[in-house]
C-alpha cells in the first residue's frame, strides 16, 4: 500500500480507503464478517476509514468503533460526517446548525472511541449555511482539540468551489471516477489551494461493470435496488466502460481505481465492499499504472458519453 498527505493537514492517508457504510453497517450484514473487512484492510496497510452519522441507519459509526476497538488507531484517519442523521423509517434529516454539529462531532468521538476526530467532514451542506455561526463552533471542535481536520463531503460543484476558499476547511470529497471527468479542473483548484482531496464513489458503484444485473446475495439485491432508483443515468453511462473489465493483466475494479489515482491531486480513492476477496483486490490497485492504451480508451468513451 503507497501513502499519499491529505492536503496540508499533517495527516497522510493510504491512497486506497474503506468506506464502512451502507450494507456494511446494516445489521443485516454480520457484524463478524464487517468487522473481518475492517481487521484485514489493517492488516493489509489501509489507515483511511470513511464514515458518517447517519449511513446504515444510524449504525455504520458505532460498527466501526467497535471493529477499531483494542487497535492501535494513531496513525489511523478515521473520517466521519455531520448534518445528516438517521431520522426513521428510512429517512434522512439535515441540521446544520451549529449545536447540531458539535453534538454530532461529540457522538461520533463516543461512537468511534476515540478521543479526537482526525476528520470531520460537512455532509452536504448548502453553501448558505456554511455561515459564519457554523465556521466559528468548528473553529472551536478544533481549538478544543476534538477535531484535527475540517470538510466538506458534497456533489455540487458549487459548493466545492465555495469551499476552496475558505481557509478552515483542511479538505473535500467528491465524487470521481471514470464517469466524472469533469470533476478534475475541480479537483486541481482544491489541491492548489492545499485542500486534501478524497474521491468518493471512485468505483462509480459498480456501474462500469454492471453489478445491478449481478446478484449473487442479499447486498447484491439491495445494492441493484439503490442504483436503479437513484443512479440510473450512471448506469447506462457505465456501460460504455465494459472494456475494462476485459483486460487481461488488471481487473475492472484495479483499472477504474488505477484511474483515479493516476491523478496525482487525489489523496485517496474510497471504495466500499462487503466481500473479502473484492478487498483484496481493490487494495492491490495500489501503485497499479493504467496501461497508457488502456488510459487513452478510457478517455475516448468519456468524450463518446458527452
Amino acid at each position: 500500500m503507497l501513502y499519499r498527505p491529505l492536503g496540508r493537514t499533517g495527516l497522510t492517508v493510504s491512497e486506497i480507503g474503506l468506506g464502512c457504510a451502507s450494507w456494511w453497517g446494516k445489521p443485516a450484514f454480520p457484524e463478524a464478517q464487517a468487522v473481518g473487512l475492517v481487521h484485514a484492510a489493517l492488516d493489509l496497510g489501509v489507515t483511511l476509514f470513511d464514515t458518517g452519522a447517519s449511513y446504515s441507519a444510524g449504525e455504520a459509526e458505532p460498527r466501526l468503533g467497535r471493529a477499531l476497538k483494542g487497535r492501535d488507531v494513531s496513525q489511523l484517519v478515521v473520517a466521519t460526517k455531520a448534518g445528516s442523521f438517521h431520522a426513521g423509517g428510512g429517512r434522512i434529516g439535515r441540521d446544520f446548525s451549529p449545536a447540531a454539529i458539535v453534538a454530532s462531532a461529540e457522538r461520533s468521538l463516543r461512537n468511534l472511541g476515540l478521543e479526537a476526530l482526525p476528520l470531520l467532514q460537512l455532509h452536504g451542506p448548502a453553501i448558505e449555511e456554511l455561515d459564519d455561526e457554523l465556521l466559528a463552533a468548528l473553529g472551536d471542535l478544533k481549538a478544543r482539540g476534538l477535531v484535527r481536520a475540517l470538510g466538506v463531503n458534497s456533489f455540487d460543484p458549487a459548493v466545492i468551489e465555495h469551499v476552496i476558499g475558505l481557509p478552515g476547511f483542511d479538505a473535500v470529497m467528491v465524487d470521481y471516477n471514470v464517469l466524472r471527468p469533469e470533476r478534475e479542473p475541480l479537483i486541481a483548484r482544491a489541491a492548489g489551494a492545499g485542500k486534501g482531496v478524497l474521491a468518493g464513489m471512485a468505483l462509480a458503484m459498480g456501474h462500469t461493470g454492471l453489478q445491478v444485473a449481478r446478484l449473487k446475495g442479499p447486498q447484491d439485491l439491495w445494492y441493484a435496488a439503490r442504483g436503479l432508483m437513484r443512479h440510473r443515468q450512471e448506469v447506462v453511462r457505465g456501460a460504455r466502460f465494459s472494456f475494462l473489465h476485459r483486460q487481461p493483466e488488471i481487473t475492472g475494479s484495479q483499472a477504474a481505481l488505477a484511474y483515479v489515482l493516476a491523478n496525482r491531486d487525489v489523496s485517496a480513492a474510497v471504495i466500499g465492499t462487503t466481500r473479502l476477496g473484492h478487498l483484496r483486490e481493490n487494495l492491490a490497485a495500489s501503485d497499479r499504472a493504467l496501461p497508457d492504451l488502456l488510459m487513452e480508451r478510457i478517455k475516448a468513451a468519456q468524450a463518446a458519453a458527452r
